[in-house]
């Protein structure tokens, strides 16, 4: 779909914003944070599906933002839309794209150029695929941004991408500097992913700022992040949930006063408790004041949309980045080595929420992480073949331990298979005078007895870890004895606990009198005085009961 040409866009001074993923259990609260602290920042910014009825139902957010965004205005920034890769995005996303933004009034729509979703598919952790810096991945980028531009009645705003391995002749500035002058789209400048770009190709922070065109910068990003050496390279990994470099706030003091059309700053304190985002934007707050300005009026883009040169490289870094194609092979080995290690840390934390003890047995090292990623069914993902990452690594778990039969590894993956069905239907709520399971915790029963093992998976991940923080390495050695206490469960019935963590959860292994006590329970709310003193003391003290 084709919007009507513009001649100028106008955009408005949003100043100081806070980042969200519009998640109601996740910290900084934004609209918590700004009510303890009035004038602390301007707008929010968030990430959310595309279609604007799909964050309606997933973002628990949502209607506080919808209710309260005249007061506090909002940016939206998808995390689910390609600007380079294989596809372009169909005009029913664009389309969705395009409500969304002018329902919540978002005056434009900024993301990453990267390649962030393939089948239907996000990449796991929303890790996208950043393209070559070279001539082939400007015409490329281009296409895409075009072709979204062409479908959004508020311009489309490109943002740098990470770098892990660098790829391609042209400095990271240089690329957007290039884009912007093939699209005629407004810039937004990540510090930490210039950062991480310096770090990578060896450059000082400030390389390329010379001749980059700041005066086309309407939004300027900051975050944490962490600097890792590995040989005689340094990398910086885009993580959002750690402190902001000392390096990234003097730049940001430095290059505000160049950005000329200049609209917003967002500082993206995923994960910070409300305390420390607190910090971090008060610093901020003295560099972004409080005021109100003029909106600007910039030139609309009217490029034509090219077409995408149809080329292989997007699935053969895909390949490289997953550790199907060796790292040797790839323009950068080290740099590739160092993206493919992050993203299979990335993998292994998105599995370990719904697979914490089979992943541990199966795929607990690189080599046995490669080995799922490598496999047909995580590729199958991709391919519009798979329905999410648990179960294509349920699949492919299904598939070795029939290859190599286990009881230890094939009653581990059928516990935690069934740890979802618990979940199905809520117990109802106790009434005044009565005590019920914690919303959020149920009962499970299994033939066999796996209470040594889940010790043991807790006992040795705290141990290695330690351990590794002195020596400086993993010795996945020690996971040898995870797999013989497996290979021993003890006899069943086995009564445990489950509780529901995120989108995930946990089990919780009970002595034997508590396991049987709680199990009056299992069908609904009791009255207090039906429930042993000592039972409701130690089920209150493990947060496995609530009372009215």
């Amino acid at each position: 779909m084709t919007r009507p040409a513009l001649d100028s866009w106008s955009l408005p001074w949003m100043g100081l914003g806070l980042s969200s993923n519009l998640s109601a259990s996740d910290v900084p609260h934004p609209y918590r944070l700004l009510d303890a602290s009035p004038g602390l920042f301007d707008f929010v910014e968030y990430s959310a599906p595309i279609a604007l009825e799909e964050a309606r139902a997933q973002a628990t957010l949502f209607p506080e933002m919808w209710r309260r965004r005249s007061d506090v205005p909002v940016l939206f920034h998808p995390v689910h839309l390609n600007l380079w890769g294989p596809e372009l995005e169909p005009a029913s996303a664009l389309k969705e794209l395009d409500a969304h933004a002018r329902a919540v009034g978002s005056p434009w729509v900024g993301n990453d150029v990267g390649w962030w979703h393939a089948g239907g598919q996000p990449f796991p952790g929303y890790l996208y695929v950043t393209p070559p810096f070279n001539e082939a991945g400007v015409r490329d980028s281009a296409a895409h941004a075009l072709h979204i531009q062409a479908g959004l009645s508020v311009p489309l705003v490109t943002e740098n991408p990470a770098v892990l391995a660098t790829r391609g002749g042209l400095h990271a500035l240089d690329f957007m500097a290039k884009l912007h002058a093939r699209t005629g789209l407004p810039l937004l400048l990540d510090l930490g992913h210039l950062f991480s770009h310096q770090l990578s190709a060896g450059l000082p922070l400030r390389a390329g700022l010379d001749g980059f065109p700041l005066d086309q910068v309407v939004e300027i990003h900051i975050a944490g992040g962490v600097v890792t050496r590995r040989g005689g390279r340094t990398f910086y990994v885009d993580d959002h949930t750690q402190p902001v470099r000392e390096e990234l706030f003097e730049l940001l003091a430095e290059v505000l006063p160049r950005c000329s059309r200049l609209r917003a700053v967002t500082f993206e304190g995923d994960g910070h408790p409300p305390e420390v985002a607190l910090a971090s934007l008060r610093r901020l707050r003295a560099l972004v004041p409080k005021q109100s300005r003029a909106p600007i009026d910039i030139p609309a883009s009217r490029e034509p949309v090219p077409a995408l040169s149809g080329d292989s490289r997007p699935w053969a870094l895909f390949d490289a980045g997953h550790g199907v194609t060796p790292a040797s092979e790839n323009e950068d080995p080290e740099g590739t080595r160092a993206d493919r290690d992050f993203r299979l840390a990335v993998v292994a934390e998105q599995l370990d929420k719904d697979w914490p003890l089979t992943r541990l047995l199966l795929a607990a090292t690189p080599e046995g992480l490669e080995s799922f990623t490598r496999s047909r069914e995580y590729r199958g993902l991709f391919d519009g073949l798979g329905k999410s990452l648990s179960h294509a690594f349920a699949s492919w778990a299904r598939k070795r331990v029939m290859a190599a039969p286990s009881d230890g590894v094939a009653a581990t993956l059928s516990l935690e298979m069934m740890l979802p069905h618990a979940f199905l239907q809520a117990p109802p709520a106790p009434a005044p005078g009565q005590v019920a399971l914690a919303e959020d915790v149920r009962l499970g029963a299994f033939p066999a007895d796996l209470t040594e093992l889940v010790f043991a998976a807790r006992a040795l991940r705290r141990h290695l870890t330690g351990r590794a923080w002195a020596c400086g390495a993993l010795e996945v050695s020690g996971l040898e004895a995870l797999a013989q206490v497996a290979a021993r469960p003890g006899p069943g019935p086995w009564r445990f606990a489950i509780r529901r963590k995120g989108t995930g959860f946990e089990v919780l292994t009970l002595p034997p009198e508590v396991a049987s006590g709680l199990q009056g329970l299992a069908d609904g709310p009791l009255p207090v005085e039906a429930v042993p003193a000592w039972l409701l003391a130690e089920g209150q003290a493990r947060g496995l009961l609530r009372r009215a």
